[in-house]
C-alpha cells in the first residue's frame, strides 16, 4: 500500500538523521528528500532565524493538503504564535526528543485518517467465505480471491482475515510466517489503533495484508462481537476489501462478521450432503434476521461436468442460483497448496486461475473503485 510521504527540508544533516531515527518504527510513512518531485503529505522545516518564516509562509500558501512541522531551537512564544498563525501544524523544539517526535507523528496520522474518512465516499467492503462443511476448499477460495483482487488492480488495498480458529491455514497457503495473530489484538484491545494494527498484520508479496488466527488454543479467547466490531471498523477505514475466511464457524462473532458483510460466499461441492448443508446455512442466515438473502452467493467448487450431480441438480439442491462455478483442477490446486503459492503464480493461464480472474472482474465494477482510497504500510 502507498505510505504517507514526509519530506525533510532540513539543512542540518545530523538533525535529519535524528528525525529519521525517531520515526523509523512507523511502517506507514516514507521519508523523501527535499528535491523529490513527489507531493508530500508532510514537510518538515528547520527554523534557523525569523527570516525563514517568509519562505515557510510562502510554501504553506502554495500547498493545499500538505502539513508542515517546524523544528527550532528558538522557543520564543512570539515565534510560536507566528508559526501557528501561518498554519504550521506542529512546532518541535530542539534538541529533538524522540518521544515528542513520535507523538507528533501519531497526531499527524490521526489527522490524515480523519481527513481521508471525511473525503472518501465509500468504506471498505467485507466479503466472508463460509464452508458448507470441512474440506470443501474454503481457505483456498478465500486466499486466491484476495490475491487475485490485489493483483487485478494495484491501487486496491486488500486484507485477509483468518477466523478459522485453530485450523487456520492461510499462512501455509501463502508461505508466510506471521509473528502475530488476532489473539494478540484481543489481549490488547486498549492499544488497538492504526499504529498497533499496522505492526500486527503481515504483508504477502501480492500486496495482501494478512491477519491470521492463533495456531494453538493456548487459552486464546474467541473475540467477542464487540471487539470484532472495533477491529472491523478500523479495517474498513483502511482497506478497500477485507476477505474473511470463516471456515465453518457460526458462533456469535462469526454472525457479527456475516451481518456486516457486503457479500457472503458459501462454498460447496457436487455432493448432496454439502448442498443440503448450504441450503440449511441460507435458511439459518435468514432466521438470524439481519442478513439479506441477496448478499449470499453460492460457490460450487471443484466442479466436474461429468459429475453425478449436475449443475441444475446442484442449484435445485441448494435452493438458490449458483453464482460462481470453480473448475476441478486437482493438480494445479494441490501444487499451489503444497508450494505455498497462489494459483496465479503457479499457473496463471490455467482454467482455474482464469476463473478467479473472471469472477473478480465482475466483483470490481469500474465506476465504483476508480477513486483511490488511503493506502498504508
Amino acid at each position: 500500500m502507498k505510505p504517507f510521504l514526509i519530506k525533510l527540508a532540513l539543512n542540518n544533516v545530523i538533525l535529519e538523521d535524528e528525525f529519521k531515527q525517531a520515526v523509523q518504527e512507523f511502517k506507514t510513512i516514507d521519508i523523501i528528500a527535499e528535491l523529490d518531485q513527489q507531493e508530500a503529505d508532510l514537510t518538515v522545516f528547520e527554523l534557523e532565524s525569523e527570516s525563514d518564516l517568509d519562505r515557510i509562509r510562502s510554501y504553506i500558501k502554495n500547498t493545499e493538503d500538505t502539513e508542515v512541522f517546524l523544528l527550532s531551537g528558538n522557543s520564543d512564544p512570539q515565534v510560536l504564535i507566528k508559526a501557528i498563525r501561518m498554519g504550521v501544524n506542529e512546532f518541535l523544539t530542539l534538541p529533538l526528543n524522540p518521544k515528542v517526535v513520535n507523538d507528533s507523528i501519531l497526531r499527524f496520522l490521526e489527522r490524515q485518517k480523519k481527513r481521508k474518512r471525511e473525503t472518501s465516499e465509500t468504506s471498505g467492503e467485507i466479503i466472508s467465505v463460509v464452508g458448507s462443511k470441512g474440506g470443501v476448499g474454503t481457505t483456498t477460495i478465500a486466499v486466491n480471491l484476495a490475491v487475485t483482487m490485489a493483483l487485478a488492480r494495484k491501487e486496491l488495498s486488500v486484507a485477509l482475515l483468518d477466523m478459522n480458529i485453530l485450523f487456520g491455514e492461510i499462512p501455509m497457503l501463502l508461505n508466510i510466517s506471521p509473528k502475530y495473530h488476532w489473539g494478540d489484538i484481543i489481549k490488547n484491545m486498549d492499544r488497538l489503533d492504526d499504529f498497533f494494527l499496522s505492526n500486527i498484520l503481515s504483508e504477502h508479496s501480492s500486496g495482501v495484508h494478512v491477519l491470521p488466527s492463533p495456531r494453538y488454543l493456548d487459552n486464546q479467547p474467541v473475540p467477542p462481537p464487540s471487539a470484532m466490531d472495533v477491529l472491523l471498523d478500523l479495517m474498513i477505514d483502511r482497506y478497500d476489501y477485507i476477505i474473511v475466511d470463516l471456515g465453518q464457524s457460526l458462533n456469535e462473532t462469526a454472525l457479527k462478521i456475516l451481518q456486516r458483510s457486503e457479500l457472503i460466499q458459501i462454498v460447496t461441492i457436487q455432493s448432496l450432503p454439502c448442498l443440503s448443508n448450504a441450503n440449511r446455512l441460507i435458511k439459518s442466515f435468514m432466521d438470524f434476521g439481519s442478513i439479506n438473502k441477496g448478499k449470499i452467493n453460492i460457490v460450487l467448487n471443484r466442479y466436474l461436468k461429468t459429475g453425478m450431480v449436475t449443475l441444475a441438480n446442484a442449484q435445485e439442491g441448494v435452493g438458490k442460483k449458483i453464482s460462481w462455478v470453480v473448475p476441478n483442477d486437482y493438480v494445479t490446486t494441490m501444487s499451489a497448496i503444497n508450494s505455498g503459492k497462489p494459483l496465479s503464480q503457479i499457473s496463471p493461464r490455467s482454467k482455474i486461475a482464469e476463473c478467479f480472474n473472471d469472477y473478480v472482474g465482475k466483483l470490481l465494477p469500474h465506476e465504483k473503485k476508480e477513486e483511490k482510497k488511503w493506502k498504508w504500510f
